[in-house]
């Protein structure tokens, strides 16, 4: 009877520790890596999946180093995916895919024409966006290659990196870059990207990512309702083809205004017969001196949902999700229009041929680094 109950003892010892360290590595949280499938060419595309101890899960997949998806609590801990996307490679590579959740580059947003000339060379890139170049080209961006993905233990919470090589020439833009993106998430919901590149030649670079987000859930009918506060009191104006005309403009007493918190949907109608039909504008934003620091507020009544970006960068594309048409995502959802708005720091839009602008130039033995936080959170 004593070894009986000796080794009862044991084994509810063992079972009892074996559960406590099961619970402690999820309440580290964790990483998981599945197939998510091939493209048409037969490249294997991979999945990440990091989750906190929080429950806060951000999926990212190895095409185009894309965030697929974000499940988040809201004020009474119900969760929903926040970010537009797909349930399949195909998805991403047919025509609804409007750069959702991609990293964009070489150089996001529009470069003139397609042209630039650099250390006396003009260089010239795919129309893609008449008459302009945009977000990187047409087959090889950044958002449609199949990136290297590995698993990484950063000192806090969970993380993945993506690396590629575009090679000297990839849609006509100079230099072989280097390029590697790290997805780290924290137990206090924070999710930071890092980007990092270096190139062999003098070469534009401009990077971001393309999420979507509607904070009451990826599928719902508009984002009109979200409220919005951007740390910017200027503005670059730009022509009929969205291209800055060189000048910087105070928002103040135009639509344009988001100092304070303010309800997406009072002001846009104003905006629908210009040439950005909505919200489509770079903001000039302020107290930026190479430390992030906080550039929008971003916040769903409904849900109690909040999301706050840092960044580094001098400015901050706000669009809201004009050209969505109803294509189906995940789950059939359709993405309506205005249904989904992105948020994109970076530098300004055609920089490139703007010597007023801050430069965009990565010259070899240099390192271009940036890191963009989202920050999410609920009140009440």
């Amino acid at each position: 009877m004593k070894i009986n109950f000796l080794t009862s003892f044991i084994f509810l010892t063992v079972s009892m520790a074996l559960t406590f360290f099961a619970q402690a590595a999820d309440a580290e949280g964790k990483v998981v890596v599945k197939s998510f499938g091939k493209t048409a060419d037969g490249e294997a595309v991979d999945e990440y999946v990091l989750t906190n101890a929080n429950g806060l899960t951000v999926s990212v997949i190895t095409r185009g180093a894309t965030i697929r998806q974000i499940l988040a609590k809201d004020r009474d801990g119900k969760v929903a995916d926040i970010v537009n996307g797909f349930d399949d490679v195909a998805g991403y590579e047919g025509e609804g895919n409007q750069y959702f959740g991609c990293t964009t580059g070489r150089v996001c947003n529009r470069i003139a024409r397609g042209r630039f000339t650099l250390d006396g060379k003009e260089y010239s890139l795919a129309i893609n966006n008449e008459p302009n170049h945009l977000h990187g080209g047409v087959k090889r961006s950044l958002d449609k290659v199949v990136w290297t993905g590995k698993v990484i233990e950063p000192k806090n919470g969970v993380g993945a990196a993506f690396s590629y090589t575009s090679p000297d020439g990839e849609e006509g833009y100079p230099g072989t870059l280097q390029v590697t993106v790290q997805y780290l998430l924290t137990d206090d919901n924070k999710l930071s990207i890092r980007y990092s590149a270096t190139t062999d030649a003098a070469t534009p670079v401009n990077l971001t990512n393309h999420a979507y987000f509607n904070l009451a859930g990826a599928g719902s009918p508009t984002v009109l309702d979200h409220e919005l506060q951007l740390e910017a009191d200027q503005y670059t104006p730009t022509d009929d083809t969205l291209i800055p005309t060189g000048k910087i403009a105070d928002v103040e007493g135009t639509v344009l205004d988001f100092r304070q918190s303010t309800r997406i949907g009072d002001r846009i109608e104003e905006l629908t017969d210009t040439a950005a039909l909505g919200y489509d504008h770079n903001y000039v934003l302020r107290n930026q001196t190479g430390r992030n620091s906080l550039a929008a507020t971003l916040k769903d009544p409904s849900s109690g949902r909040v999301l706050k970006i840092y960044t580094q960068e001098p400015g901050i594309q706000f669009y809201s999700g004009n050209f969505l048409n109803g294509q189906k995502g995940k789950g059939g959802k359709a993405y309506a229009h205005r249904a989904a708005l992105c948020l994109e720091d970076q530098h300004y839009p055609d920089s490139v041929n703007q010597p007023s602008f801050p430069s965009i130039i990565l010259k070899p033995g240099d390192k271009y680094t940036k890191t963009t936080v989202y920050k999410f959170s609920t009140e009440k």
